[in-house]
C-alpha cells in the first residue's frame, strides 16, 4: 500500500469542528436537566424522583448508541467512512431542532416526556456512529509518526462541544431569569444546536475518503460478510480491552466534565452560573490536555501516558471532589483535574488500530458504544444514588475507573496500543494492528 499523505489541516479541522457541533447537540441536555425535569414531569412528583427520571432519559440516549454504532459501523466498512461520517450529523440536527419545539407536560401530559425520550434516542443513534467514525476517519488519514497527535487534536475538537454547551448554558443562566428560562429560554440552546448541525452537514461535503478504505476497495478487501459476526467471533479479547478503556473515558467525561458543576455548588458554595463558568474553562483545558497527551504518546508511548494521565486524574479528582473547600480554591482545582481529564484521548489512540481495517469501523463502534451505553448512561444515575450514602461518591467512582486505566497500561492486551501501519504490501492474510 502506498504511504499515506500528510494529514490535511482541512481534513483534521473539519472533522474536529463537525464533532464539536454534534457533541454540543448531544450534551447540552445535561446542563438543563433540572429545568427539563420540572417541565416534562408532573409537579406533584418528588424532586429526587424527577431528577432520576430526567437523567434516565439522558441515559436512554446512551443506550441507543450501540444500535447506531452497529448500523453506521457496518456501512462504513462496506460503503466507506465518509458517507456515514456525514449522515450522522444530519440525524443529530433534526431531533435537536425538534426538542426546541416540544410541548411540555402542562400542555401535552405524558406525551411530552415520551416525545423527549424519542428525540434522545435518535440523538443517541447519531452519536453512536459519530465519535468512533471520526476516530477511524482521522486515524486512517494521519501518518504513523503523528498518529497520537492527530487523534488528540480530533478528541480535543469533540471535547469542544462540551465547552460550547457549557458556555451557552452559562450565558443563558446569566442573561435570563429563572422564570424566563423555565418559560422559553431553555429552548434556545437546542434551536442553536440544530443550526450547528446544518453547518456540519455542509462542511463535511469537503472531506475525502480515507486512503486506507480506498486501498481496501482497490484490493477488493472491503467487508463482504457481516462485519459484526467477524468481530464477535475473532476479536472478543479486543472488545474486552476497548470496553475497559471506555469505562475510564466515561468516568472522566461524566464526573469531571458533565456532572461536576452540580457537585461543585455544594462543595464550594457557589451558584450554578459560577460552576458552569469554571466548567467551561476546565473543559477547555481538557481539550488542551488531549493535544498534549496525544503529542506525548507519539514520543513516550501510550502505555506510559496511561500511567501519568489516569494516575494524575485520580489524585486531582480527589483534590477537586473529595473535600469541602473555600470557593476561591475551586478554579485551580478544577483546571488541574480538567487537564488530566484530557487523558481521554488515550482511548482512541490505544483502541482504533486494535482492529484490522476491513472490520475496524464495526469493531470500534460496537465495542465502544456498547460499553458507553452501560457505563456512560448509568454513571449519572449511579453516582446520584451513591451521593445519598457518601458525599465523596463522585471522587471514589472516578478513582476506581482511573485505577483500571493505570492497570490497562500493564495488561496483556497492551500490544494493541502500538501504532503500526494499517495495510502492509504485498497483501497478506488479515491480522490485528
Amino acid at each position: 500500500m502506498p504511504a499515506k499523505a500528510p494529514l490535511s489541516a482541512r481534513t483534521l479541522g473539519l472533522s474536529a469542528l463537525g464533532g464539536t457541533l454534534e457533541y454540543y447537540d448531544f450534551i447540552v441536555y445535561v446542563f438543563f436537566a433540572k429545568v427539563i425535569g420540572a417541565l416534562f414531569f408532573p409537579e406533584h412528583m418528588s424532586g429526587w424522583l424527577r431528577e432520576v427520571q430526567t437523567l434516565g432519559i439522558f441515559a436512554a440516549g446512551y443506550l441507543a448508541r450501540p444500535i447506531g454504532g452497529i448500523v453506521f459501523g457496518h456501512f462504513a466498512d462496506k460503503l466507506g467512512r465518509k458517507r456515514m461520517f456525514t449522515l450522522t450529523v444530519l440525524l443529530m440536527a433534526l431531533p435537536t431542532l425538534l426538542i426546541a419545539c416540544l410541548p411540555t407536560y402542562a400542555s401535552a401530559g405524558m406525551a411530552a416526556p415520551l416525545l423527549l425520550l424519542c428525540m434522545r434516542v435518535l440523538q443517541g443513534l447519531a452519536v453512536g456512529g459519530e465519535l468512533t467514525g471520526a476516530w477511524v476517519f482521522v486515524a486512517e488519514h494521519v501518518p504513523d509518526r503523528r498518529y497520537g497527535l492527530g487523534l488528540g487534536i480530533l478528541t480535543a475538537g469533540i471535547n469542544g462541544g462540551i465547552v460550547l454547551g457549557s458556555l451557552v448554558a452559562g450565558w443563558i443562566h446569566v442573561h435570563y431569569s429563572a422564570a424566563e428560562i423555565q418559560d422559553y429560554a431553555w429552548r434556545l440552546p437546542f434551536a442553536l444546536g440544530g443550526l450547528f448541525g446544518v453547518v456540519s452537514v455542509y462542511l463535511r461535503r469537503y472531506l475525502e475518503e480515507t486512503p486506507v478504505f480506498k486501498a481496501l476497495q482497490a484490493q477488493a478487501r472491503t467487508a463482504r460478510e457481516m462485519p459484526l459476526r467477524t468481530v464477535l467471533q475473532e476479536h472478543r479479547p479486543t472488545l474486552a480491552f476497548v470496553a475497559a478503556q471506555t469505562w475510564v473515558l466515561s468516568a472522566a467525561v461524566g464526573v469531571v466534565l458533565l456532572l461536576a458543576p452540580t457537585y461543585l455548588q455544594a462543595l464550594y458554595d457557589v451558584s450554578m452560573a459560577q460552576a458552569l463558568h469554571v466548567n467551561a474553562l476546565a473543559t477547555l483545558v481538557a481539550a488542551l490536555g488531549c493535544v498534549v497527551v496525544g503529542w506525548a504518546s507519539d514520543r513516550v508511548g501510550p502505555s506510559a501516558m496511561m500511567v501519568v494521565g489516569w494516575g494524575g486524574l485520580m489524585v486531582s479528582g480527589y483534590w477537586l471532589l473529595g473535600t469541602h473547600a473555600p470557593a476561591g480554591d475551586m478554579t485551580l482545582r478544577y483546571l488541574v483535574a480538567g487537564f488530566f481529564a484530557g487523558s481521554l484521548a488515550l482511548v482512541p489512540i490505544a483502541c482504533v488500530r486494535a482492529f484490522p481495517p476491513p472490520i475496524r469501523a464495526t469493531g470500534m463502534s460496537f465495542g465502544y458504544n456498547v460499553a458507553y451505553a452501560l457505563f456512560g448512561g448509568l454513571t449519572p444515575l449511579l453516582v446520584s444514588l451513591l451521593l445519598h450514602i457518601d458525599a465523596r461518591a463522585p471522587a471514589h467512582y472516578l478513582a476506581a475507573a482511573c485505577a483500571v486505566g493505570v492497570a490497562l497500561a500493564f495488561a496483556s492486551r497492551s500490544r494493541y496500543v502500538r501504532a503500526s501501519g494499517d495495510l502492509p504490501s504485498p497483501v497478506p492474510a488479515q491480522r490485528s494492528a
